[in-house]
């Protein structure tokens, strides 16, 4: 499509690679950062489907990420994403490592701005059924390229390290 090279799709045999990816998304943006630099990745994608209602997205799948690249890498643990009480929320209750991860964030970005349904807080979640927990946060290391009309499909590029530090 853009003579890009695809790093995880259906066909992907590798588990390591697919741990590797799947650790990058669990991290927070520093960590996922210096990933994505080993990886060579200049693009990142996600699905949402938190303004439309569809449940298929990332969020919904994220835990399965979370269980093989816990399976690769040790220090990604399952329970780290899940409240003391045992619930996956994406809510002010949630799990600060899930709501500071690479996969919240670009699936969130911007999103505590917009107002879903009438009567709900801003950011309010049609999927999870929740107002999300971490609003207003800027991205240091990824740009939005592109959303959707219905943010279905984010895309956003991976900047580039800068030459000197400031």
């Amino acid at each position: 499509m853009a003579n890009r090279t695809i790093l995880v799709d259906n066909n992907t045999w590798n588990n390591t690679h697919i741990a590797t990816v799947g650790r990058a998304f669990s991290s927070n943006e520093d960590k996922a950062y210096e990933i994505m630099k080993q990886l060579d990745v200049s693009y990142v994608l996600v699905w949402f489907g938190g303004l439309t209602g569809y449940a298929s997205d990332d969020i919904n799948k994220f835990l399965w990420m979370v269980r093989i690249a816990g399976g690769v890498f040790p220090e990604i643990k399952e329970p780290d994403y899940f409240t003391p009480n045992g619930e996956f929320r994406v809510d002010a209750g949630g799990s600060p490592v899930l709501l500071n991860s690479l996969m919240y964030l670009t699936s969130y970005y911007r999103f505590g701005e917009v107002m879903t349904d009438y009567g709900q807080p801003s950011g309010f979640d049609r999927v999870r059924n929740a107002e999300i927990g971490n609003k207003g946060f800027v991205l240091k290391h990824l740009e939005e390229s592109y959303t959707t009309e219905h943010w279905l499909c984010r895309i956003y590029k991976v900047k580039k390290e800068s030459n000197r530090n400031a």
